[in-house]
C-alpha cells in the first residue's frame, strides 16, 4: 500500500505557517494569505474546452465562472464524464483542459508523447481527501484499509484473512447485525474508480455487487437513501445525509477523519492531488488563454473556490511550484 508521500512531503513545508483555521470545528482551512490576487490581461478571449473527471466537475464549472466575469468575451464548455477521458480529449485536440483525479497512466502519457513527442504538463489544482461514506445513521466508529479491502474486494490482497458482506461481520450489533452491506462505487472510467482500485484496494479486482454510479454525487445519493450503504466519493460531495469513516492505514495505530488537517499532514490514507494536464510543448509557451485560466485556478480567487465546493486549497508554496509549469 502506498502512503500519500507525494502530498506529504511537500505540504509539510507550507501547512503550519501560513493557513488558517477557518474556526468551524471541522479542520477546515482558509485560503493562504499569501497567494497572489489574480491580475487581468488584455487580448484573452476565445473558445476553452475541458474534458475529464467528474470529480473535478463542479470545480471547473465554478473556475470557468468566475473566469468568465473577468473575460466575458470567453466561451468555455465542460464535460466531466471520468478522469478516463481526458487523455483521448487532449491527444485528438477535443480539448485543451484535462481534468484528472488521478495521475496518468504511464500508457496514456505514451499514447500522448507518440503524438507530440513530449509528455503532458501535468497541473496540481487542489488537494482530496476520497471518502468512505456511510448512511448518517450507521453507527460504525472506524475502518481499516484492510477491511475496507475485504468490504469492496473479491480478491482481499491487503491480506484481510475473510470477506466481510454483513454489517454484523463488521461489529454492529442489533437492527445492524443481520443487515447486507450494500455497496457503491465509481464506474471505471473514473479517476476515483482508479484510485481507490490501487490504494484501498491494493490494484484487487471490485466485487460484482459493486452498484456503478456515473457521478461521485449519485454515489452519495445513493448511501443516503440506503442505511445499509457504503461507498466512496471525493470530500467536496459530502452531504448531511452522509457521514465520512475515520480510516486507519495498515502499520499504524491512528485512526484519521477525511479533514483538510490531515490531508495537509499526508496522514490520512487517501489523499491525493487533483490535477489538470494541459499541452505545452518543451521551450514554447502555453496559449494564452489556457495560461491564464490556470493562473485564475492557481491564485487566491480560484483557490477560494477550491474551498467553496469542499476541496483543499493549495499552500502558496505548492501552488508557486505549480504556476511555475505554465511559463
Amino acid at each position: 500500500m502506498k502512503r500519500f508521500g507525494l502530498v506529504a512531503a511537500v505540504v509539510a513545508l507550507a501547512a503550519g505557517a501560513h493557513l488558517a483555521r477557518a474556526g468551524t470545528g471541522e479542520g477546515v482551512l482558509a485560503v493562504d494569505p499569501g497567494l497572489p490576487p489574480y491580475q487581468t490581461v488584455g487580448g484573452i478571449s476565445g473558445n476553452l474546452s475541458s474534458v475529464g473527471s467528474d470529480t473535478l466537475n463542479n470545480l471547473m464549472t465554478l473556475w470557468a465562472e468566475g473566469f468568465r466575469k473577468k473575460y466575458p468575451n470567453v466561451r468555455i464548455q465542460i464535460e466531466g464524464k471520468g478522469s478516463t477521458t481526458a487523455p483521448p480529449a487532449l491527444i485528438s485536440r477535443v480539448a485543451q483542459l484535462g481534468p484528472m483525479s488521478r495521475p496518468m497512466k504511464s500508457s496514456e502519457i505514451d499514447a500522448f508523447e507518440k503524438k507530440f513527442g513530449y509528455k503532458p504538463t501535468a497541473v496540481g489544482v487542489a488537494l482530496d481527501a476520497l471518502a468512505v461514506y456511510v448512511n448518517k445513521d450507521n453507527p460504525i466508529e472506524r475502518l481499516t484499509l484492510q477491511e475496507v479491502d475485504a468490504i469492496f474486494s473479491s480478491t482481499r490482497l491487503s491480506g484481510a484473512p475473510r470477506d466481510i458482506t454483513t454489517w454484523g461481520e463488521q461489529g454492529l450489533a442489533g437492527e445492524w447485525e443481520s443487515l447486507p452491506i450494500s455497496l457503491y462505487g465509481r464506474n471505471s472510467a473514473s479517476g476515483t474508480y482508479g484510485y481507490f482500485k490501487e490504494h484501498a484496494l491494493s490494484k484487487g479486482d471490485f466485487k460484482n455487487s459493486v452498484k456503478e454510479q456515473p457521478g461521485s454525487a449519485a454515489v452519495v445519493e445513493g448511501i443516503t437513501n440506503d442505511r445499509a450503504g457504503i461507498g466512496y466519493s471525493g470530500l467536496g460531495y459530502r452531504t448531511a445525509g452522509v457521514r465520512a469513516v475515520p480510516l486507519q492505514a495498515p502499520g499504524s495505530v491512528s485512526v484519521y477523519e477525511a479533514t483538510p488537517d490531515h490531508v495537509y499532514a499526508g496522514s490520512y490514507p487517501l489523499s491525493r492531488y487533483l490535477y489538470v494536464y494541459v499541452n505545452k510543448a518543451p521551450g514554447r509557451p502555453l496559449d494564452p488563454l489556457v495560461e491564464q485560466f490556470l493562473e485564475y485556478v492557481l491564485s487566491i480567487e480560484g483557490q477560494e473556490v477550491v474551498v467553496k465546493d469542499g476541496y483543499v486549497p493549495l499552500a502558496k508554496e505548492i501552488a508557486e511550484a505549480e504556476r511555475a509549469k505554465l511559463h
